[in-house]
């Protein structure tokens, strides 16, 4: 690791996290834009106080990184929060898709990574969104075939997975690669180590063809190679202060959240109440969690790829900004984005109201925010 990396991650501070909830996910859980919509979107009528706006659109993925969501609306939760506005959802494969409908008005809430609202963010110079809470943390591997690799200075010379050029996790092994000492084009993906960008949908079946020999990626893929013979090399925890570091954000299109902050403040509601819940009710929480993730892919996660990947998992009201603004610097050194002004990124204004009012503690922007 370079001294600066270093240097970045030690300085970020410790920040607690709620263990995550079982969750399942079925094989093509990762697949095309589907769109879904809660009871009351499909026509009944909502109870409650009526806000500004008759419907609020949001979006996010069907994986075990947005457990917030999915349980949120399985349960109701959201819906609760939100009275006589009717909620409305659709599920996204990778976050350009998302960050694409947030800009065309298609959603207006998202749950998204970190690189791809820095991205969006940054192409629209500041204009487009905001990121307003924190949803979940850790849950990414470096999982390699052990006839293949057995050490980390095995990885060198093999060819390895990432979901997609400039998300998250790929920015994360170019940086881990670089702290190395060893050299990769970022938009090839060729040097020392082949990064191979492969969908996360179809790694599993390019993992047993032996066409990658490892891949470092998100929950539940990182278990589902484990349960195909893979092992776990690297914990991407493990490089973090308190193995805390953001991999869901809540988004906002900043035209949404200055017409309805009414409903913005109704949805944040809704995500802490989901988050305590979560906690306060694991075993419900997990059979709420299947039974949306059912629906969406048409299968649940066995047990040997389920509860591992339950385990690394955490959610969290915190958006952790810190470590935001050292994966951006990462982006950065890799050479898939030039230096951004992230200044403004954040507004916790209206999170921080909800945990007032729900007897929590509040949580700050890092300085790339209104407190």
């Amino acid at each position: 690791m370079s001294a600066a990396a270093r240097t970045a991650r030690r300085a970020l501070p410790a920040v607690a996290a709620v263990p995550l909830l079982a969750l399942a996910l079925g094989a093509c859980g990762y697949g095309s834009e589907k769109s879904t919509t809660s009871a009351a979107s499909a026509g009944t009528t909502a109870a409650g106080k009526k806000l500004s706006a008759a419907t609020v659109k949001i979006g996010y993925f069907p994986n075990l990184t947005h457990a917030t969501p999915l349980v949120g609306e399985q349960e109701g939760i959201l819906q609760r929060e939100l009275g006589a506005t009717r909620l409305k959802s659709a599920t996204f494969n990778a976050g350009p898709s998302e960050i694409e409908a947030l800009n065309a008005g298609s959603i207006d809430i998202g749950w998204i990574g970190p690189s791809p609202a820095v991205n969006g963010y940054v192409k629209s110079k500041g204009k487009n969104l905001r990121i307003i809470s924190g949803s979940a943390s850790g849950g990414v591997k470096l999982v390699v075939d052990p006839k293949k690799i057995g050490s980390l200075d095995d990885v060198k010379g093999k060819k390895i997975a990432t979901p997609q050029k400039g998300n998250t996790q790929d920015v994360a092994f170019l940086d881990w690669i670089a702290e190395r000492g060893w050299k990769v084009d970022p938009q090839s993906g060729k040097g020392d180590v082949s990064v191979v960008r492969t969908d996360n949908k179809v790694t599993p079946d390019a993992f047993k063809s032996g066409s990658v020999d490892g891949a470092w990626v998100p929950e539940p893929t990182a278990s589902k190679l484990v349960s195909e013979g893979g092992k776990v090399l690297l914990d991407e925890s493990t490089l973090w202060p308190d193995g805390k570091f953001v991999i869901t954000n809540v988004i906002v299109s900043q035209k949404f959240l200055a017409q309805h902050p009414d409903v913005v403040e109704a949805v944040l509601r809704g995500s802490v109440k989901t988050n305590a819940w979560i906690a306060a009710n694991p075993q419900q929480a997990r059979t709420a969690a299947n039974a949306a993730l059912k629906k969406l892919s048409g299968k649940e996660l066995p047990a040997d790829v389920l509860d591992p990947a339950w385990q690394s998992l955490h959610t969290t009201d915190d958006p952790l900004a810190a470590t935001l603004g050292a994966q951006a610097d990462h982006a950065v050194k890799a050479g898939l984005l030039e230096r951004p002004d992230l200044s403004g990124i954040y507004d916790l204004t209206l999170l921080n109201k909800v945990l007032k009012a729900e007897g929590k503690p509040t949580v700050g922007a890092a300085k790339l925010g209104r407190q």
